[in-house]
């Protein structure tokens, strides 16, 4: 079991985060992973476990924030502040005072502590987006990102069109009266019951919040509804900000089948960091659909593609100069 710590309260809202830690002692590196659900739905316990064991063999510390959910808030004010706010706090040391209370020797020493200088970041579909958005506008930026098929580009048409097969799925009993109930939550949720990641159990529409997700989802507008016009997207969409010149090694994972976030999106990414001359490389999973990390089977061709992108993460913090 993860330990739980709040790092963060804001306007009624505690925001926690799962702390898993590896078996062995030490300094060790830091990976930030952040869930995915259209940055509306989903929480800290809707990521992969053998991803995160994955992770801890490579004797990494694994933190999974949760963070508010759209769309009471908006992206840069609600999920972007969070992210980064926790960011600061692992920066700022805060993780470090946590873990020696929890893990104090006999001897009084701690046995498992951070490396500041290899804090990583990952996240799934909209938790990708979450961790390009901790390379600017930061003060300190992580040392690697991967993004596994994360929403970028948010001028390209694609965030304004219907996805019929996602409409097919909608009750025609929804009303706008209902799902606006979503904007009387307070506090500001920071989880919910349905993600986008490949849960087994699906959306229940007598819910607001999932009724608004997927009804935004099908008919286009989850930006909109997100951020909502005439917000500057520019400050949201890590596509135009790579040119900042701030951003850190990034590897990008993709489906090759994604309907829900198209391929393009991060084959345009990709082709931006390396104009940008950014350290990146990108996988393309064969035959994978959105949010394939929660279904795919340890061992499996997808899982050792996939493994491409965490091997990115421990060849750069180990400080090798080979690309994959």
């Amino acid at each position: 079991m993860p330990l739980c710590v709040q790092y963060k309260e804001i306007n009624g809202t505690r925001l926690t985060a799962d702390i898993y830690l590896p078996s062995s002692q030490g300094k060790r590196p830091v990976l930030i992973n952040i869930h995915g659900g259209a940055f509306m739905l989903g929480s800290s316990k809707m990521v992969s476990l053998p991803q995160i064991e994955d992770c801890l063999s490579r004797d990494w510390i694994v933190v999974v924030p949760n963070h508010r959910l759209c769309p009471a808030v908006n992206i840069l004010e609600g999920p972007i502040s969070d992210c980064r706010d926790l960011l600061a706090w692992i920066y700022d040391g805060h993780l470090d005072e946590f873990l020696r209370v929890q893990s104090e020797g006999s001897d009084g020493s701690t046995l498992v502590s951070c490396d500041l200088d290899k804090v990583m970041a990952f996240g799934t579909s909209s938790g990708g987006t979450l961790a390009l958005a901790l390379c600017f506008d930061v003060p300190r930026t992580p040392a690697a990102i991967l993004n596994f098929y994360a929403p970028v580009n948010f001028s390209h048409p694609f965030w304004t069109s219907p996805l019929p097969h996602v409409a097919a799925r909608l009750p025609g009993t929804l009303t706008e009266q209902f799902m606006k109930k979503v904007y009387d939550e307070f506090p500001v949720p920071s989880g919910g019951e349905t993600s986008l990641e490949g849960q087994s159990v699906g959306p229940d529409f007598s819910r607001p919040r999932d009724a608004f997700a997927f009804t935004a989802i099908a008919n286009g507008s989850v930006i909109d509804r997100c951020y909502p016009p005439p917000l500057d997207r520019t400050l949201i969409d890590p596509l135009v900000r790579v040119a900042d010149g701030s951003f850190p090694p990034t590897y990008i994972v993709h489906g090759e089948a994604d309907t829900m976030v198209p391929p393009e999106l991060s084959r345009g990414l990709f082709a931006t960091l390396k104009e940008n001359g950014v350290r990146c490389g990108m996988t393309e999973v064969p035959g994978e659909e959105h949010t394939f990390a929660m279904r795919m089977v340890k061992g499996s061709a997808t899982w050792q593609l996939q493994r491409q992108g965490f091997d990115f993460l421990e060849e750069i913090i180990s400080g090798g100069n080979s690309t994959l």
